[in-house]
């Protein structure tokens, strides 16, 4: 007896696979980006809930908890594509406020400024999407700052925001 002829499965070209397999590969990574999205986009919503409900200020923001909202933001804003230097006016402007702060230890000389990072930021989300959620973010910290404590868990904040950032290879 003889054996029964198996037909040849269909031959696909190596380059075929290679377009299939990519295929499915970017439908995954969309899907999963998809996913880490939705999930990030909640990191924006948790830190602003959590200024909002600081009912003595900035100053009671715990700082454990800062940093693992930083630790978990910075990243986000990597995948937004944020750089660094989109927001750098407003990196300058708090590095100038911290300084002049330190000189004169009176936050009622800066308190002006202060307020005044809010245009910085909104300038800034305008020129780039990528700079949004840290507007969101930093514009609702700002109008809790009401002292020279305040100021200094802001600049806390944006430190450990840029640091995230930064090591998660932002720009």
């Amino acid at each position: 007896m003889s054996k029964p002829i198996k037909p040849n499965p269909p031959s696909v070209s190596r380059e075929s696979a290679k377009k299939i397999n990519q295929s499915v590969n970017t439908s995954q990574r969309k899907s999963d980006s998809q996913h880490n999205s939705q999930q990030d986009e909640n990191i924006v919503k948790l830190i602003k809930s959590k200024i909002e409900s600081l009912k003595e200020g900035l100053k009671t923001y715990p700082i454990r908890e800062l940093v693992e909202h930083a630790e978990k933001f910075g990243p986000y804003l990597k995948l937004q594509r944020l750089e660094t230097n989109q927001i750098r006016k407003f990196l300058d402007a708090i590095n100038r406020l911290k300084a002049e702060l330190a000189e004169t230890g009176d936050f009622s000389k800066i308190e002006t400024e202060v307020v005044l990072l809010k245009p910085k930021l909104a300038y800034a989300a305008a020129r780039q999407r990528a700079a949004k959620p840290l507007n969101d973010v930093m514009s609702v910290a700002i109008d809790v700052v009401r002292d020279k404590e305040d100021f200094e868990r802001l600049v806390q904040l944006i430190e450990s925001i840029i640091a995230y950032h930064k090591a998660e290879g932002g720009k």
